[in-house]
């Protein structure tokens, strides 16, 4: 018999996550019927939609939400015989049985590059990225592109499909570390939102004719002020509002009328699953795009301990991170420590597209 741990919502989060708001349960898992199929967790995400996700789609008790790459122990169905990886939505646990419905294979996957990528650059957050810019913002060569929270799992791909769609990219991301790593990755212009005296300076500074494009991971503040520096005709993709995330009174701003009807401006926000029949479509572009080192890097960073995982959390709501947003990864592989992240943090490279985390046997 095979014992799954999982990580549930112990309580509905107010204001920033607390680990008190988790509960590690162990389970013993039955045995397979036909059709079944027995999942070993390699690959955890921890991404910011979980926070307001959870509210809507989980109740006190249940397993956290996330997706994670897993592969096959056992199997009672012929479609994933052992050994085979698949990427579900079957949330923070070791273990997991499935019939075998709602999961994406991964097949002919390179060995040059880590799995772990189908839940970041070649995941929902490459999706994500690709969408927002090509559909939604619509770039075209020689366009303005300015993105916040630059350094995390979506806005750093944001930045490197810009690039690679002939477009100057201005970031903001909150540490110098992060900042340095946008310019690693070919941002033309990064700025430290924390540090700047003032942040309409600061975007008026890095592009002093303005911002054909404004891909929004933030919200809030930054965004009353970033309205008021887009060119004509400009086009905003509103893909998160973390900034507002953890509020338990909602937040009062400028109106943004006045900005977008002077400017006439396109706005829209944005789910990624709208394209769902086109996921394997561009999954396959990103793939390529990572293979011809196309300026799309791919380094992690990763963390040991599985009761680490709700610790992952805290720096992610409250915008801590060392280097940006977060993918976890459990694996056997040795990585010995390293780095100045803190205790049972193992740094691997600061150009990470996302935080990893592992298990180890």
């Amino acid at each position: 018999m095979v014992r799954a741990k999982s990580w549930t919502l112990r309580k509905h989060f107010e204001g920033f996550p607390k680990t008190s708001d988790f509960e590690l349960k162990e389970v013993e898992l039955p045995k397979l019927k036909d059709g079944d199929v027995l999942f070993e967790s390699v690959f955890l995400s921890v991404d910011p939609y979980m926070r307001p996700y959870s509210r809507t789609m989980m109740k006190e008790g249940d397993i956290m939400i996330g997706s994670q790459v897993a592969r096959v122990m056992e199997s009672k169905n012929p479609t994933y015989p052992v050994g085979t990886y698949v990427v579900a939505n079957s949330g923070w646990t070791t273990h997991f049985i499935s019939d075998g419905k709602d999961l994406q294979l991964l097949p002919s996957w390179p060995e040059k590059i880590p799995r772990s990528l189908a839940l970041g650059t070649v995941g929902m957050p490459g999706l994500t990225a690709y969408f927002g810019l090509f559909e939604i913002c619509k770039i075209r060569a020689g366009d303005t592109v300015l993105v916040n929270a630059a350094a995390g799992a979506v806005g750093s791909v944001v930045g490197q499909l810009a690039k690679i769609g002939g477009c100057k990219v201005v970031g903001s991301a909150g540490s110098d570390k992060k900042v340095a790593y946008l310019k690693q990755i070919g941002f033309d212009e990064a700025f430290n939102y924390k540090t700047v005296g003032s942040l309409e300076e600061a975007l008026r500074k890095a592009s002093p004719d303005g911002y054909n494009c404004y891909f929004d991971n933030v919200g809030g503040e930054f965004s009353s002020i970033a309205l008021h520096q887009m060119k004509k005709f400009g086009r905003i993709a509103v893909c998160g509002a973390i900034s507002g995330y953890n509020d338990t009174v909602p937040q009062k701003g400028p109106y943004i009328q006045g900005p977008v009807l002077w400017n006439q401006l396109y706005m829209e926000g944005f789910i990624v699953s709208r394209w769902n029949d086109r996921r394997e479509e561009v999954l396959k572009i990103l793939l390529r795009w990572v293979l011809e080192v196309r300026g799309v890097t791919v380094p992690q960073t990763t963390v040991r301990e599985l009761m680490l995982l709700p610790f992952s959390q805290m720096p992610v709501y409250a915008n801590k991170s060392q280097v940006c947003s977060h993918t976890l990864l459990f694996h056997t592989q040795h990585v010995p420590l390293a780095g100045d992240m803190g205790v049972g943090w193992v740094c691997v490279s600061i150009k990470a597209c996302r935080i990893q985390y592992r298990r180890e046997e």
